[in-house]
């Protein structure tokens, strides 16, 4: 697809916007963020990472539409016995609230700060967009922003920008703490 005009972007922090962000908004693209992140715990990291989202778009400014809504019995039910594929659900239900909304207030297409993270399941959060796309017939953007990793968080450091330490889920964090331990 064409680069769009305008964008719903799901943003799942601050720094993974910030080098796709000012991108797409030197090719033209005019970028209104989604915050839709129940997967984020625990709820000061929520915070913090909203907080950050905020004053960035704040100084932009960036149009942001925000879902505000800590889910950590939703999340954990929902991935309780496939903890080792919780991502699967993660991107589903972030990417069917993107492409709705999307369709809804008639953007031209969506796509998903996930696709920064060198992290992420970079082709199953296409296959997902892909099939979200078709459900709620909104293009999905497709954009490798995985190159701008070092930019990304370089622009993120500059700025003062609250940066997090592990993808956002409880599980991730206990990842992040096992790793460490090793």
């Amino acid at each position: 697809m064409s680069v769009p005009e305008r964008l719903l972007l799901h943003t799942c922090c601050g720094p993974c916007l910030i080098a796709p962000y000012y991108q797409l908004k030197e090719e033209g693209v005019e970028v209104t963020a989604f915050w839709y992140n129940p997967n984020i715990h625990p709820y000061t990291e929520y915070k913090l990472r909203l907080e950050a989202l905020r004053d960035f778009a704040a100084q932009e400014p960036i149009k942001l539409f925000q879902r505000d809504e800590y889910g950590l019995r939703e999340f954990v039910a929902n991935v309780a016995k496939q903890i080792d594929d919780r991502c699967e659900y993660c991107y589903a239900t972030r990417l069917e609230a993107t492409a709705k909304l999307a369709s809804e207030q008639g953007f031209d297409a969506f796509s998903t700060t996930l696709l920064y993270s060198r992290y992420q399941k970079h082709e199953r959060i296409v296959e997902i967009a892909d099939a979200m796309a078709e459900k709620y017939q909104v293009p999905f953007f497709y954009r490798d922003w995985r190159p701008l990793w070092e930019e990304g968080i370089r622009l993120s450091k500059e700025s003062g920008m609250y940066r997090q330490k592990y993808c956002g889920c409880i599980f991730s964090e206990e990842e992040r703490y096992l790793r460490r331990k090793q």
